[in-house]
């Protein structure tokens, strides 16, 4: 099945924006969940957990700044991946000037879901390209 990310919806944040290529609720059969990250320069997310699905982080493009666990924050780079076990805390900042693109797969599949609550959400139709505005990045 061919997925074009021009025609799917785009979730957008405060932070960034992600595009869900296949997840289980929109590809039938599908398990497992595959979509691009985008965080803006200056920004991230907050430490968050997905309780029943790994994640795997695999950096496109930019530079940034992870945490997973109890462990230390650490650089991350293009070409870098990161495993993330389920229930674990982690968190995402882009400490770059360009916007951060990253791979984002869950699996078990389903986790995307949960992103809906979040504070700020939205979702753009398909075809509609998400803006940022860099506001308070002192």
């Amino acid at each position: 099945m061919h997925r074009d990310p021009n025609a799917l919806p785009t979730m957008v944040f405060d932070w960034g924006s992600i595009t869900w290529l296949v997840a289980p609720g929109g590809v039938p059969g599908a398990s497992s969940t595959l979509g691009e990250v985008i965080i803006n320069p200056g920004r991230g997310h907050e430490r968050h957990e997905h309780p029943e699905s790994d994640e795997i982080l695999y950096i496109i493009d930019g530079e940034g700044r992870q945490t997973v666990g109890d462990g230390a924050e650490f650089p991350v780079k293009a070409g870098e991946a990161v495993w993330i076990p389920r229930g674990t805390l982690h968190s995402t900042f882009n400490t770059g000037w360009r916007p951060l693109r990253i791979i984002a797969t869950y699996t078990p599949g389903g986790a995307e879901d949960a992103l809906r609550d979040l504070p700020g959400f939205a979702e753009l139709p398909a075809g509609t390209v998400p803006t940022w505005k860099a506001d308070d990045h002192g």
